[in-house]
């Protein structure tokens, strides 16, 4: 083959690529979960983070039991049974509509995490206060504070509005600090992407959200997730009182199947194996030249400052001890 041939006949540049690695299906793992059992969970935390765990019967047999997940679950078993904690998921939605897409679609990502042994939090941002300088110790604002500290990484879903983000969406961001003292409430951790939209496919709130999380100092997965007109893509609400109507509708206001929901699994799926593979390190993510620069200039500065201050002592007591003629009884100035 020559040189002209292989350019023009190789646009994609395919002879030089990796070969793939398959991972085969292990089906010993079908239908198994690593989510808390509600035996083991903490009830408080259950009420209050988890509102998108399912009836038991519905959750042993929806959509999200019949994922091939395999691979992560292999991953996220021998993690914890290596002694390792369960990965600490924080996710956040953008809408406080009765019928929030976002918020569902937010639950439809945290059932796939919770499935793959991830303690999952759900955070409401009702009543969340808009962001200024006088209300830093509200109750809301230092509870999504808290579940930032304690979480390994995020999961943002956005509804699209005039084309970008939402207020309700940016809102929870702007009360999160890029520092508090020395902790950086999210430096370091992973994050996925998901945005809804009313009309057509649009990625302008996955990018307005990327380049948030890098503002963030996030690592933000390469994929992401945009669902179109999303009042057609979940199922309607069903009454839990009609028994065998809520079962076969898996609890109701659920994904329904399309490449919309295969790419949600993908991110949730990717998110996870990313940050169980970086949460070892996120100690070395945060550390940076020029922040090293900084604590070594400044203590340098202040060790400077320590020396002056004491020198200053010494010369301030020579000085007294020279205009004393008497000193405990000795007379100084023979000496």
């Amino acid at each position: 083959m020559t040189a002209t041939t292989r350019v023009n006949g190789d646009l994609n540049n395919t002879e030089v690529l990796r070969k793939p690695v398959e991972f085969a299906p292990d089906h010993a793992y079908s239908g198994k979960t690593l989510a808390i059992p509600e035996t083991e969970d903490d009830s408080t935390i259950r009420t209050r983070y988890r509102p998108f765990v399912q009836r038991p019967d519905v959750a042993r047999n929806d959509w999200v039991s019949k994922l091939e997940l395999s691979t992560a679950l292999k991953m996220a078993e021998a993690d914890m049974r290596d002694g390792g904690e369960r990965l600490k998921v924080l996710v956040l939605y953008g809408s406080l509509r009765q019928r929030s897409y976002s918020r569902l679609l937010a639950f439809e990502s945290a059932r796939i995490l919770f499935r793959l042994g991830c303690d999952v939090r759900i955070y409401d941002p009702t009543a969340l206060p808009v962001k200024d300088d006088v209300h830093h110790d509200n109750a809301k604002v230092q509870e999504l504070r808290d579940l930032s500290r304690w979480s390994d990484g995020h999961v943002w879903v956005s509804p699209e509005q005039h084309g970008n983000l939402t207020a309700v969406f940016k809102n929870q961001i702007d009360w999160i600090p890029l520092s508090t003292g020395s902790v950086r409430p999210t430096q370091g951790r992973t994050l996925a992407i998901a945005q809804v939209s009313g009309g057509s496919q649009s990625f302008n709130t996955v990018n307005s959200l990327r380049m948030l999380g890098r503002w963030m100092r996030m690592f933000t997965i390469p994929n992401q997730s945009s669902v179109p007109k999303a009042y057609t893509q979940f199922t309607e609400e069903r009454d839990s009182g009609d028994d065998s109507a809520y079962l076969e509708a898996e609890g109701g206001s659920r994904l329904m199947p399309s490449g919309n929901r295969d790419r949600l699994v993908d991110c949730m799926e990717e998110f996870m194996k990313y940050t169980l593979v970086m949460r070892e390190h996120f100690d070395l993510f945060n550390d940076r030249f020029s922040e090293r620069s900084e604590r070594e200039a400044k203590r340098a500065r202040e060790q400077s400052s320590t020396e002056a201050k004491e020198k200053a002592g010494q010369e301030g007591n020579a000085k007294s001890l020279g205009g004393k003629e008497v000193v405990n009884g000795v007379d100084v100035n023979g000496i």
